[in-house]
């Protein structure tokens, strides 16, 4: 065969495909053969085909020999796919018998053809286009963005600095998490990145690219080469694919479904691969067919079989990713089944219908790399829209794929015919089963064995002459006699009195309690129990019976209920045993030598017009499951994955699975030194140009490194030389007016800094703290003085600190309630709970003592004296005041902290949700960097993690019920908060993977994803189908977005007022006092 034939029968077979999958998106219908019985009705005419399938909505026919004949003599075609079109004919529109939905129609058919064989563009390829323009447009407008916004990289380089060989993440440049998924999944195929690392262009593509494909495959090579090369040598935990993602602009198509663009995208990249790699397989070709690596790596073929006449024919056809169907199945084996015979699918699951109907798949070659595209979404004719279904899908780890070859069409077939007659079987005994657990003619049935007891029970109750109400005491009131015989009664026996009739005598006192007893419901007692006690009170039971019919009957129905236990138990073992059999048919070891080892998957989620993608896949050095989530690369686990592959689950499942042949290690194998056998890692498995491209951007990145550490170390020390000045300046207004100054005055201005400690918050009016700290210094001095005998200043000074700590000391020690916490009263209370030095603690009592605001009587100038002159002459080495200045500085962090705590929990009891949020987004995070030193170092995090989660829940509310009223300001309104507020604080949420936070996340994202399921104006659609990723692709790294807010100033007895005050409003919510 020719090459031109060959390309002629590519493109008779991409075009007959193309109308197929035109015709499905139009109308929605996913039966091939209804398609094609369509398309052979109207002779290849899209219109009337269209017309065909929604006018007279026809019912699925039986295929016919013609159709057969036509499915299976298709030529050879690169790739069997969902969803890939190419050329078409064009539609007459001249026909005055058109209604307008055909006219609408056959205009959108006719205009997608035109363009394409204006531009050599397909539709489809230009709408992917508008949609990667506008993700690209998103990406260059963040750069634009402030700091403050979600989206933006964190200012700090050493944010974004690589951890060792971590695996390096993607940035979403703009609802490119697909991409991210998908690339990811490829590179971790070592021999795939080999292939694509040393890729070089042939060589007479230097000068001007001679077409089309060669002007669009060869840069994108180039770009996807750079990009495999960063993110393996970068210095940076994720890289910016934009400059891929912008040569992709206009290629790919965007229909409705988001997972149409992952399978479209997946499908034209290894077409742009297989072109780039085919150009140089041609070059460099000598006399002999080229074989093409991304062929031989990513496709197959397989076997079509069937009878036309009489007759048999096989075809041969190639596939590259293998379309699934996933509605109606369970695991990953039936719907291989089902793919494999060609005919209604429902036949599969019928032991009635199980015969092969229409042609049969065989693969005859597998690719070392296997891809199932899982088809998840459907299209809801009634709704027009597509749906996305959530089923829950099982698939191994291990898949064996012995029975779809066709070297075992035989051996498998003999296995399908047994697995077909065990089935009929399984029915029939389930069917009996279920006669046995459901006996009854009427509406109500129950198991037959419990039918039996209970007519065991009731023949054995107590028999009784009398009527049911004859020994009911009239006489008694309600609560009298026959309330306390009653009482003791099971309730079942007691809702077992019939009620007495209306016109009874008996039923005027005793209305009361029969109806509270009809009204209650029946307690079935336990089968084990034939005889009732006969002390209990009256009950339904025979009237009249003999011992010698009790005897007979108690007989046959002891019997009859073994007999029928016994052939439960026999049903329920035969099937269970059936069930192992059918489990077991295919793990023979003939039947285990086709291994395929799961290597990704890739999960989207939420719905079918909006929704995030990330891939599980697997490393096989670190024997463990990697999650790559965008620019977040964590350890996950196979729990994990099935969590949120399987479905059913949430709103996430699989849509793509990638097994690799467990025979061929090659394919996940790193690549040794020639000469030194050692395995290359990092930048020796980069080729030069490579190399030096990796080298320069992490030159780059260490230049912005020292960039930023530099501004850093200019802010602390311009900020050190501030606070030395304000100190300065606080000293020499404070100092005393005496025209003789005290010799401690003089001390070097190191030391002026910490003689103001007593001020450990930088307050605008300090002097109430001041005032408060002074009275306690007062207060110890002349406690000492009433106790000590020797009257030196310095034995005063002693005597006085040991006092003013063993007050303080008591109150560290205090068990206390979250309202009274006596860590904002003093620093030294902070630091004995934590811990602090000796040296630190005595430092800081000097200081205090040292304060020029004591009175100014005699005795406390000279213990004041005594205190600077004692501070003088530490040394440097005794007290190490970088440690001083730390642990200063955390009770800084610690009072600041309680400040936005206590805002923050006082805005959201007055319902002030919008304000409260970030004092409380604040709060948690400064709380959780305190704790980290130790567990008193800050508050209660279980407390403040509540209310910043019940924070963000209260605006999600108000923000969906502002969009719910449809009115423009309100909606704006609704989705500023979403946007400003929620989405930038969901990644906080989900860092740390705790339960509650990750429960109030998935309640968030499915209240917005409830929406898409309704009817709404189109312009509220818009905005929903707008915000909806923002919501959905929030990965779990943290970004900078709105600055602190400013804190309102507090005294120590104001701070201490409030805090109580709101301590008790909210209530010990979590955890025991300190």
């Amino acid at each position: 065969m020719t090459v031109e034939q060959n390309v002629l029968q590519q493109h008779s077979h991409k075009h007959q495909q193309t109308l197929l999958n035109q015709l499905r998106e139009v109308t929605g219908t996913t039966d091939v053969q209804l398609l094609q019985q369509a398309l052979q009705v109207s002779n290849g005419d899209l219109a009337e085909a269209v017309a065909y399938l929604t006018e007279k909505n026809a019912k699925v026919p039986q295929q016919d020999e013609t159709t057969y004949y036509q499915t299976s003599q298709v030529a050879s075609d690169r790739y069997i796919s969902v969803g890939s079109q190419a050329d078409t004919n064009v539609i007459d529109l001249t026909g005055d018998d058109k209604d307008d939905l055909q006219r609408a129609i056959a205009l959108s058919l006719e205009e997608s053809n035109r363009a394409f064989r204006e531009t050599g563009i397909t539709d489809e390829e230009q709408a992917i286009s508008r949609v990667l323009e506008a993700s690209i447009a998103e990406n260059k407008a963040s750069l634009k963005r402030t700091h403050t916004e979600v989206w933006s990289d964190s200012p700090n380089p050493h944010d974004r600095k690589r951890i060792d060989s971590c695996p390096v993440g993607l940035k979403n440049v703009g609802n490119t998490c697909w991409f991210s998924a998908v690339i990811q999944s490829l590179f971790n195929l070592l021999e795939f990145q080999r292939l694509v690392l040393h890729y070089s262009p042939p060589a007479r593509v230097h000068d001007l690219p001679r077409n089309q494909k060669e002007h669009r495959n060869l840069p994108f090579m180039r770009e996807l080469r750079n990009l495999f090369s960063l993110m393996v040598g970068s210095k940076r935990k994720y890289v910016d694919p934009s400059r891929a993602v912008e040569i992709l602009k206009d290629a790919f198509k965007s229909t409705e479904s988001q997972q149409q663009d992952v399978s479209e995208f997946t499908h034209k990249l290894l077409d742009w691969l297989e072109d780039a790699f085919q150009m140089k397989a041609e070059e460099d070709r000598e006399g002999e067919k080229p074989k093409n690596p991304m062929v031989e790596l990513f496709y197959g073929r397989f076997l079509a079989v069937g009878v036309l006449e009489g007759k048999k024919f096989e075809n041969t056809e190639m596939f590259g990713q293998y379309p699934l169907q996933v509605n109606g199945f369970k695991d990953l084996h039936e719907c291989l089944e089902a793919a494999m015979i060609e005919g209604e699918i429902e036949s599969l699951h019928s032991a009635e219908n199980s015969a092969r109907s229409g042609q049969e798949h065989w693969f005859t070659e597998l690719p070392p790399v296997l891809t199932f595209e899982l088809s998840r979404f459907e299209f809801n004719q009634a709704l027009g829209r597509p749906e996305k279904i959530h089923n829950k899908l099982e698939f191994p780890s291990m898949l064996y794929m012995d029975r779809y070859m066709d070297r075992n069409r035989e051996i498998t077939r003999i296995k399908r015919e047994e697995i077909r007659r065990l089935k009929e079987h399984l029915t029939l005994l389930q069917q009996r089963l279920e006669r046995y657990l459901s006996y009854g003619s009427g509406p109500k049935r129950f198991p037959l064995a419990d039918v039996l007891q209970y007519a065991m029970e009731f023949a054995s109750s107590k028999p009784v002459c009398t009527s049911p109400v004859e020994d009911i005491d009239t006489s008694a009131p309600p609560g009298g006699t026959t309330g306390q015989q009653l009482a003791p009664s099971s309730a079942a026996e007691q809702d077992s009195l019939p009620a007495p009739e209306s016109s009874s005598p008996a039923s005027g006192p005793t209305s009361g309690p029969s109806a509270a007893q009809q009204q209650r419901v029946p307690i079935h007692k336990p089968f084990t129990q034939s005889r009732l006690p006969p002390d209990l009170p009256m009950h339904p039971a025979p009237r009249h019976i003999t011992e010698e019919e009790l005897r007979v009957l108690e007989g046959c129905l002891h019997r009859w209920r073994s007999e029928v236990e016994n052939d439960t138990r026999d049903l329920q073992g035969s099937i269970t045993r059936i069930h192992r059999t059918i489990e077991l048919m295919y793990s023979d070891k003939s039947m285990m030598q086709v291994p395929y080892r799961l290597h990704a998957v890739l999960v989207h989620e939420g719905q079918a017009n909006a929704g995030h993608y990330w891939a599980y896949i697997y490393d096989l050095h670190q024997r463990c499951w990697m999650k790559y989530n965008d620019i977040s690369v964590t350890k996950s686990s196979w729990e994990e994955l099935v969590r949120d592959s399987f479905g059913g689950y949430r709103n996430a499942s699989a849509y793509c699975l990638m097994y690799i042949n467990d025979k061929k290690p090659f394919l996940i194998e790193e690549e040794f030194d020639k000469e030194t056998g050692q395995i290359l890692s990092g930048m020796d498995k980069l080729p030069p140009d490579l190399k030096q491209y990796v080298k320069e951007d992490n030159e780059l990145f260490d230049k912005e490194i020292e960039d930023w550490d530099m501004l850093q170390a200019r802010k602390a020390q311009q900020e050190k030389l501030a606070l030395a000045a304000a100190a300065a300046a606080s000293s020499t207004s404070t100092s005393s007016p005496s025209p003789q100054p005290m010799s401690i005055e003089s001390s070097p201005p190191d030391n002026a800094a910490p003689q103001q400690e007593p001020e450990y918050m930088e307050q605008p009016s300090p002097t109430n703290d001041s005032k408060h700290l002074q009275e306690d210094t007062e207060r110890a001095i002349f406690r000492a003085a009433a106790e000590q005998q020797e009257r030196s200043p310095e034995a005063l000074l002693n005597a006085a600190i040991k006092l003013e700590y063993a007050r303080l000391l008591r109150f560290a020690q205090e068990d206390t309630s979250p309202e009274n916490d006596y860590r904002l009263q003093h620093i030294i209370v902070y630091f004995i709970q934590n811990q602090a030095p000796k040296k630190i603690l005595e430092r800081t009592l000097l200081t205090q003592f040292a304060d020029r605001n004591l009175a100014f009587d005699e005795r406390c100038k000279s213990i004041m004296n005594v205190a600077r002159a004692k501070l003088d002459l530490i040394k440097p080495e005794e007290v190490n005041m970088d440690e001083y200045e730390m642990w200063h500085q955390d009770y800084r962090n610690f009072r600041e902290t309680t400040i936005f705590m206590m805002t923050g929990l006082e805005l959201f009891q007055k319902t002030n949700f919008v304000e409260a949020l970030m004092y409380l987004i604040y709060s948690y995070q400064y709380n959780k960097e305190l704790l980290l030193k130790g567990l008193y170092r800050g508050h209660d995090e279980e407390l403040l993690g509540h209310y910043r989660r019940e924070c963000l829940l209260k605006l999600n509310e108000q923000a969906a019920a502002m969009f719910e009223s449809g009115e423009d300001p309100e909606v704006t309104t609704g989705l500023g908060i979403m946007n400003e507020l929620v989405v930038p604080c969901i990644p906080l949420l989900l860092v740390h993977d705790a339960q509650r936070d990750l429960l109030a996340v998935e309640d968030m994202r499915n209240r917005w994803c409830s929406y898409l399921g309704q009817e709404m104006e189109a312009n509220l659609q818009e905005k929903l189908t707008d915000f909806l990723p923002k919501l959905l692709d929030c990965s779990t790294e943290i970004k900078s977005f709105h600055d602190p807010p400013k804190l309102p100033t507090f005294s120590t007895l104001e701070l201490c007022e409030r805090f109580g005050r709101i301590m008790a409003a909210v209530g010990r919510v979590h955890g025991e006092g300190r």
